[in-house]
């Protein structure tokens, strides 16, 4: 007995030592099994609790009366399949007659309470199907990647949410969007995973830092055209309008409209041409869109204008282009001139980091997502990288990105520095580099210290 004992508190200590210093490894070892328990043994008093079952049907309650039984209880959802996870619980329900999804989704406190879970977000799935995403502990606080996810040509992972699962760019069904965050808020952080994950792709990278170049210019051996001051973007965004014209004449030659080619096979943008065809798909990256906008003279509102004017063009006309935008600032409002809230709208995925002000939060999700607002305003200071995300569907959810160096970023980059296309209506833009050479021992190369 001693012995077992002995045992017992061993595991105990160990469990608790874990859940304080690696949740990870605790929810893995002893969380998962303790979780699915506490949900199976609970599910049908936490249901009843939280008004989420029906009352019997009329023929079950004349069949109990015909048969001198006890009236029969409540039904709640019936569970279709309890799966875990690295981080959590995955409850699919099907909804019993009279029940909503959004009964659920209204209830989803009260069951992270009563099943003693981090956090639980329900989604439909289909009629009458709901999934209930349950973690077990905060996957925000220290983001690990999965080592496996699920890539595709145009579609990248940048962080993780807060429902255990991945957040993926993917700029097939998203092709523009817009990020804004305040200072140290993990906004750079997050553009800078965005291009080491991007470098690995078929992809040509353009890029606008207004910041003398200080954020993109090392990233430069991936980078097919980069600008550094306003008059040099004002120049490519030019030259990208005239390679996009390009790439619709190349489309509209290929289209092969004729009667006996199948309605599938006619091209209507670049992923619709054969292989050999296709020009490269284009990522612009814009580090600060409001010094892009402001301007202090004539002249500088001349090319504010031309330079907005090219960025709504790229927006409306480049997604059937393979031209995708994506655009950083830490405001994005309409005191940056006419043609910004234009701009916006053309911008469909939203992702805002901290903010100092709830004007700039209602920038990003005033006109999709209203109860994304307050959520963003409530990024703690001590939380870089947090970030809300949503679309025009309405949908949102916290999201964190993993903490990405520069040298981490510049290591992918240069590693991958063969795949960057060359663009000849690009060519004038390309940064010249040196080549790379090995790089020397400091402690060898430095000289000796004489009296």
């Amino acid at each position: 007995m001693s012995w077992l004992s002995g045992l017992l508190v061993v595991v105990v200590v160990t469990a608790g030592l874990l859940r304080w210093r690696r949740p990870a490894w605790y929810w893995l070892t002893f969380g998962v099994a303790l979780a699915t328990l506490r949900v199976l043994v609970r599910y049908s008093s936490v249901m009843d609790a939280c008004g989420l079952t029906v009352p019997p049907s009329r023929w079950r309650l004349a069949f109990a009366r015909m048969a001198n039984r006890p009236a029969p209880e409540s039904r709640p959802p019936r569970i279709l399949r309890l799966r875990p996870t690295r981080t959590g619980l995955v409850l699919r329900l099907k909804l019993r007659p009279g029940q909503d999804a959004f009964d659920v989704a209204a209830a989803a406190d009260r069951l992270r309470h009563s099943f003693a879970m981090y956090g639980v977000t329900s989604r439909e799935l289909r009629s009458g199907v709901v999934e209930l995403r349950m973690t077990g502990y905060d996957v925000l606080k220290r983001v690990q990647m999965p080592a496996k996810v699920d890539t595709a040509p145009m579609r990248v992972p940048v962080a993780l949410r807060e429902d255990g699962a991945v957040h993926y760019r993917d700029y097939r069904s998203t092709p523009h969007a817009l990020t804004l965050g305040a200072t140290k808020s993990g906004k750079s952080v997050y553009q800078r995973n965005l291009v080491a994950e991007l470098a690995t792709q078929d992809v040509a990278l353009v890029g606008i830092d207004c910041k003398q170049g200080v954020e993109l210019f090392p990233l430069a051996r991936r980078f097919s055209a980069l600008a550094d001051n306003p008059d040099t973007a004002a120049e490519l965004l030019d030259a990208l309008v005239t390679h996009m014209e390009g790439i619709y004449q190349l489309i509209r030659a290929e289209q092969r409209i004729t009667a006996d080619v199948p309605d599938a096979e006619i091209a209507a943008d670049i992923w619709d041409l054969p292989d050999h065809l296709r020009p490269t798909p284009i990522v612009l990256l814009v580090d600060e869109v409001a010094e892009l906008a402001l301007f202090a003279t004539r002249d500088e509102e001349k090319r504010r204008d031309r330079i907005i004017t090219a960025l709504a063009r790229l927006a409306q006309l480049g997604r059937a282009a393979g031209i995708y935008l994506e655009i950083c600032g830490q405001r994005f409002g309409s005191e940056l001139g006419k043609g910004i809230t234009m701009l916006r709208a053309q911008l469909t995925g939203r992702t805002a980091h901290r903010v100092n002000d709830e004007t700039s939060a209602n920038m990003a999700f005033g006109d999709i997502a209203p109860d994304a607002v307050l959520a963003a305003i409530q990024i703690p200071t001590e939380a870089p990288g947090l970030a809300v995300t949503g679309d025009s569907s309405g949908g949102w959810a916290r999201i964190r990105t993993p903490h990405t160096s520069m040298r981490q970023a510049v290591n992918a980059c240069n590693r991958y520095a063969h795949l960057t296309p060359d663009l000849p209506a690009l060519a004038a833009f390309r940064p010249a580099l040196p080549l790379l050479a090995p790089v020397e021992n400091p402690a060898r190369a430095a000289k000796p210290v004489t009296a």
